[in-house]
Protein backbone atom coordinates (compact mmCIF):
# COMPACT_ATOMS: atom_id res chain seq x y z
CA UNK A 1 0.00 0.00 0.00
CA UNK A 2 1.45 3.36 -1.01
CA UNK A 3 1.96 6.29 1.34
CA UNK A 4 -0.38 8.30 -0.87
CA UNK A 5 -3.16 5.78 -0.39
CA UNK A 6 -2.69 5.77 3.36
CA UNK A 7 -2.70 9.57 3.53
CA UNK A 8 -5.97 9.66 1.59
CA UNK A 9 -7.47 7.16 4.01
CA UNK A 10 -6.41 9.24 7.00
CA UNK A 11 -7.66 12.47 5.45
CA UNK A 12 -11.03 10.93 4.62
CA UNK A 13 -11.46 9.70 8.20
CA UNK A 14 -10.48 13.10 9.58
CA UNK A 15 -12.99 14.88 7.36
CA UNK A 16 -15.76 12.54 8.47
CA UNK A 17 -14.93 13.20 12.10
CA UNK A 18 -15.01 16.97 11.63
CA UNK A 19 -18.35 16.66 9.83
CA UNK A 20 -19.88 14.95 12.87
CA UNK A 21 -20.24 18.15 14.87
CA UNK A 22 -22.78 16.72 17.28
CA UNK A 23 -20.39 13.94 18.23
CA UNK A 24 -17.58 16.44 18.79
CA UNK A 25 -19.77 18.52 21.07
CA UNK A 26 -20.62 15.44 23.14
CA UNK A 27 -16.93 14.52 23.26
CA UNK A 28 -15.89 17.95 24.53
CA UNK A 29 -18.66 18.00 27.15
CA UNK A 30 -17.67 14.55 28.40
CA UNK A 31 -13.99 15.50 28.43
CA UNK A 32 -14.65 18.69 30.39
CA UNK A 33 -16.82 16.84 32.91
CA UNK A 34 -14.34 14.02 33.54
CA UNK A 35 -11.31 16.28 33.63
CA UNK A 36 -12.95 18.80 35.95
CA UNK A 37 -13.99 16.11 38.44
CA UNK A 38 -10.70 14.21 38.45
CA UNK A 39 -8.50 17.30 38.55
CA UNK A 40 -10.65 18.75 41.33
CA UNK A 41 -10.22 15.58 43.38
CA UNK A 42 -6.46 15.62 42.89
CA UNK A 43 -6.22 19.29 43.85
CA UNK A 44 -8.15 18.52 47.02
CA UNK A 45 -5.83 15.61 47.71
CA UNK A 46 -2.79 17.82 47.20
CA UNK A 47 -4.21 20.41 49.59
CA UNK A 48 -4.78 17.72 52.22
CA UNK A 49 -1.19 16.51 51.79
CA UNK A 50 0.38 19.90 52.31
CA UNK A 51 0.24 21.12 48.71
CA UNK A 52 1.68 18.19 46.76
CA UNK A 53 1.19 14.48 46.05
CA UNK A 54 4.21 12.35 45.12
CA UNK A 55 6.06 15.44 43.95
CA UNK A 56 3.14 16.86 41.94
CA UNK A 57 1.68 20.21 42.98
CA UNK A 58 -2.03 20.92 42.62
CA UNK A 59 -1.32 22.85 39.42
CA UNK A 60 0.86 20.06 38.03
CA UNK A 61 -1.82 17.46 38.79
CA UNK A 62 -4.41 19.51 36.93
CA UNK A 63 -2.24 19.70 33.81
CA UNK A 64 -1.41 16.01 34.17
CA UNK A 65 -5.07 14.94 34.24
CA UNK A 66 -6.04 17.34 31.43
CA UNK A 67 -3.41 15.70 29.22
CA UNK A 68 -3.94 12.04 30.11
CA UNK A 69 -7.68 12.39 29.59
CA UNK A 70 -7.12 14.01 26.19
CA UNK A 71 -4.91 11.07 25.24
CA UNK A 72 -7.57 8.50 26.13
CA UNK A 73 -11.02 10.08 25.89
CA UNK A 74 -10.41 11.01 22.25
CA UNK A 75 -10.11 7.34 21.27
CA UNK A 76 -12.88 4.85 20.67
CA UNK A 77 -12.92 3.05 24.02
CA UNK A 78 -14.59 0.03 22.44
CA UNK A 79 -12.17 -0.26 19.54
CA UNK A 80 -11.01 -3.73 20.59
CA UNK A 81 -14.58 -4.97 20.86
CA UNK A 82 -15.51 -3.44 17.51
CA UNK A 83 -12.53 -5.03 15.74
CA UNK A 84 -13.39 -8.33 17.39
CA UNK A 85 -16.91 -8.15 15.99
CA UNK A 86 -15.52 -7.50 12.51
CA UNK A 87 -13.26 -10.53 12.85
CA UNK A 88 -15.95 -12.92 14.08
CA UNK A 89 -18.60 -11.61 11.67
CA UNK A 90 -16.40 -12.15 8.63
CA UNK A 91 -16.00 -8.47 7.73
CA UNK A 92 -12.22 -8.86 7.99
CA UNK A 93 -12.37 -11.78 5.53
CA UNK A 94 -13.94 -9.47 2.95
CA UNK A 95 -11.23 -6.87 3.53
CA UNK A 96 -8.57 -9.51 2.87
CA UNK A 97 -9.74 -9.60 -0.74
CA UNK A 98 -8.42 -6.08 -1.25
CA UNK A 99 -4.82 -5.57 -2.48
CA UNK A 100 -3.87 -3.73 0.69
CA UNK A 101 -2.76 -4.42 4.25
CA UNK A 102 -5.87 -4.71 6.41
CA UNK A 103 -3.95 -3.72 9.53
CA UNK A 104 -2.30 -0.67 7.95
CA UNK A 105 -5.57 0.49 6.43
CA UNK A 106 -7.42 0.17 9.72
CA UNK A 107 -4.72 1.78 11.86
CA UNK A 108 -4.35 4.76 9.54
CA UNK A 109 -8.11 5.16 9.25
CA UNK A 110 -8.47 5.17 13.03
CA UNK A 111 -5.60 7.61 13.40
CA UNK A 112 -7.26 9.97 10.95
CA UNK A 113 -10.51 9.74 12.92
CA UNK A 114 -8.80 10.37 16.25
CA UNK A 115 -6.45 13.23 15.35
CA UNK A 116 -9.13 15.96 15.16
CA UNK A 117 -10.64 14.67 18.40
CA UNK A 118 -7.37 14.68 20.34
CA UNK A 119 -6.47 18.16 19.06
CA UNK A 120 -9.85 19.51 20.15
CA UNK A 121 -9.57 17.83 23.56
CA UNK A 122 -6.01 19.07 24.02
CA UNK A 123 -6.92 22.68 23.23
CA UNK A 124 -9.94 22.45 25.51
CA UNK A 125 -7.74 20.98 28.22
CA UNK A 126 -5.23 23.83 27.97
CA UNK A 127 -7.99 26.37 28.49
CA UNK A 128 -9.62 24.37 31.27
CA UNK A 129 -6.37 23.79 33.18
CA UNK A 130 -5.32 27.42 32.80
CA UNK A 131 -8.67 28.67 34.14
CA UNK A 132 -9.03 26.23 37.03
CA UNK A 133 -5.41 25.90 38.18
CA UNK A 134 -3.21 28.50 36.50
CA UNK A 135 -0.47 28.65 33.90
CA UNK A 136 1.46 25.44 33.13
CA UNK A 137 4.41 24.62 35.41
CA UNK A 138 6.75 24.68 32.40
CA UNK A 139 6.02 26.07 28.95
CA UNK A 140 8.91 24.11 27.44
CA UNK A 141 7.72 20.83 28.94
CA UNK A 142 4.19 21.55 27.73
CA UNK A 143 5.52 22.07 24.20
CA UNK A 144 7.32 18.73 24.35
CA UNK A 145 4.07 17.16 25.57
CA UNK A 146 2.42 17.94 22.22
CA UNK A 147 4.35 15.36 20.13
CA UNK A 148 4.23 13.02 23.11
CA UNK A 149 0.44 13.22 23.03
CA UNK A 150 0.43 12.22 19.36
CA UNK A 151 2.78 9.31 20.05
CA UNK A 152 0.57 8.22 22.95
CA UNK A 153 -2.46 8.03 20.68
CA UNK A 154 -0.52 6.12 18.02
CA UNK A 155 0.79 3.60 20.56
CA UNK A 156 -2.71 3.11 21.91
CA UNK A 157 -4.28 2.51 18.50
CA UNK A 158 -1.63 0.00 17.44
CA UNK A 159 -1.76 -1.83 20.77
CA UNK A 160 -5.55 -2.14 20.60
CA UNK A 161 -5.29 -3.76 17.19
CA UNK A 162 -2.77 -6.24 18.60
CA UNK A 163 -5.12 -7.11 21.48
CA UNK A 164 -8.13 -7.32 19.17
CA UNK A 165 -6.32 -9.79 16.91
CA UNK A 166 -6.73 -12.40 19.65
CA UNK A 167 -10.29 -12.73 18.38
CA UNK A 168 -8.93 -14.76 15.46
CA UNK A 169 -8.39 -17.53 18.01
CA UNK A 170 -10.72 -16.72 20.91
CA UNK A 171 -13.77 -15.97 18.79
CA UNK A 172 -14.60 -12.88 20.89
CA UNK A 173 -12.78 -9.89 22.33
CA UNK A 174 -14.77 -9.06 25.45
CA UNK A 175 -12.07 -10.33 27.81
CA UNK A 176 -9.25 -8.62 25.92
CA UNK A 177 -11.16 -5.33 25.85
CA UNK A 178 -11.88 -5.47 29.61
CA UNK A 179 -8.28 -6.29 30.50
CA UNK A 180 -6.85 -3.62 28.20
CA UNK A 181 -8.99 -0.84 29.64
CA UNK A 182 -8.01 -1.70 33.21
CA UNK A 183 -4.33 -1.72 32.28
CA UNK A 184 -4.62 1.76 30.74
CA UNK A 185 -6.46 3.04 33.84
CA UNK A 186 -3.89 1.77 36.34
CA UNK A 187 -0.41 1.05 34.93
CA UNK A 188 -0.95 3.43 32.02
CA UNK A 189 -1.25 6.41 34.32
CA UNK A 190 -4.59 7.60 32.95
CA UNK A 191 -6.18 8.22 36.35
CA UNK A 192 -3.18 8.57 38.64
CA UNK A 193 0.50 9.44 38.22
CA UNK A 194 2.59 6.28 38.39
CA UNK A 195 4.61 7.77 41.26
CA UNK A 196 1.56 7.29 43.49
CA UNK A 197 1.45 3.51 42.93
CA UNK A 198 2.94 1.05 45.43
CA UNK A 199 6.58 0.21 44.73
CA UNK A 200 6.02 -3.23 43.16
CA UNK A 201 3.19 -1.99 40.94
CA UNK A 202 5.14 1.10 39.90
CA UNK A 203 8.13 -1.08 38.98
CA UNK A 204 5.85 -3.27 36.89
CA UNK A 205 4.34 -0.26 35.13
CA UNK A 206 7.78 1.00 34.16
CA UNK A 207 8.47 -2.06 31.98
CA UNK A 208 5.07 -2.18 30.28
CA UNK A 209 4.07 -0.20 27.18
CA UNK A 210 0.90 1.26 28.67
CA UNK A 211 2.62 4.20 30.33
CA UNK A 212 3.57 5.41 26.84
CA UNK A 213 -0.15 5.87 26.14
CA UNK A 214 -1.10 8.30 28.91
CA UNK A 215 1.55 8.82 31.57
CA UNK A 216 4.27 10.09 29.22
CA UNK A 217 2.43 13.17 27.87
CA UNK A 218 0.85 13.78 31.27
CA UNK A 219 4.23 13.73 33.00
CA UNK A 220 5.62 16.22 30.51
CA UNK A 221 2.61 18.54 30.68
CA UNK A 222 2.85 18.57 34.47
CA UNK A 223 6.18 20.36 34.18
CA UNK A 224 8.68 17.51 34.22
CA UNK A 225 10.97 18.08 31.25
CA UNK A 226 12.03 14.50 30.46
CA UNK A 227 12.66 14.21 26.69
CA UNK A 228 13.67 10.56 27.08
CA UNK A 229 9.97 9.81 27.46
CA UNK A 230 9.62 10.62 23.75
CA UNK A 231 12.40 8.16 22.92
CA UNK A 232 10.65 5.53 25.00
CA UNK A 233 7.37 6.16 23.21
CA UNK A 234 8.99 5.83 19.78
CA UNK A 235 10.58 2.58 20.89
CA UNK A 236 7.31 1.18 22.17
CA UNK A 237 5.52 2.26 19.01
CA UNK A 238 8.01 0.25 16.94
CA UNK A 239 7.68 -2.79 19.20
CA UNK A 240 3.89 -2.63 19.27
CA UNK A 241 3.76 -2.24 15.49
CA UNK A 242 5.85 -5.39 15.08
CA UNK A 243 3.66 -7.29 17.54
CA UNK A 244 0.43 -6.13 15.89
CA UNK A 245 1.76 -7.02 12.44
CA UNK A 246 2.82 -10.49 13.58
CA UNK A 247 -0.37 -11.30 15.48
CA UNK A 248 -2.70 -9.84 12.86
CA UNK A 249 -0.80 -11.59 10.08
CA UNK A 250 -0.99 -14.93 11.88
CA UNK A 251 -4.71 -14.41 12.44
CA UNK A 252 -5.29 -13.60 8.79
CA UNK A 253 -3.45 -16.75 7.71
CA UNK A 254 -5.50 -18.81 10.12
CA UNK A 255 -8.69 -17.29 8.75
CA UNK A 256 -7.66 -18.14 5.19
CA UNK A 257 -6.77 -21.72 6.13
CA UNK A 258 -10.07 -22.42 7.89
CA UNK A 259 -11.97 -20.65 5.16
CA UNK A 260 -13.25 -17.68 7.18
Amino acid sequence: MSARSLSITAETSARRTLAERGGLVVLVCFYVLVTTVLAGLWRAGAAAKGGAVAGYSAVALTWYIATTEAATVSLNTRMIADIGVDITSGAIAVELLRPASVLAQRVVSELGRVLPRVVICALTGVGLAWITAGHPPSGVALAVAAPSLLLAVMCNIVAQHAFAALSFWLGHSGGAWFLYQKLIFMVGGMLIPLEVLPGWLRATALVLPFRAMAYAPGRLASGHLEPLLLVEQVGWLAVLACIATAVFGAGERRLQVVGG
